[in-house]
């Protein structure tokens, strides 16, 4: 795993339960925010449960992409008062 994947997961792994990070504000807080396409596939990638890639959605409101389904992602982040 690279040391910027560490710091995309470090920084997910703190989005607190009910809240949500655009791709771009995850690649903002890296220091590098034109690397939200690879915030995506960084993400895509995480089969760790203690990292909430659930809580990243896209920049336009909608959920975007999820790698255990789209509609997991929305159940999900309903389950935790993020979405409605």
């Amino acid at each position: 795993m690279t040391s910027f994947a560490q710091t995309v997961y470090a920084i997910v792994r703190n989005i607190p339960k009910g809240e949500t990070m655009t791709y771009k504000q995850v690649a903002m807080a890296t220091g590098r925010p034109k690397a939200y396409r690879a915030i995506g596939n960084i993400l895509n990638k995480n089969d760790d449960p203690l990292i909430p890639c659930h809580r990243v959605i896209r920049s336009d409101g909608t959920t975007g992409g999820y790698n255990r389904g789209a509609e997991k992602k929305k159940e999900r982040l309903r389950e935790e008062g993020a979405l409605k």
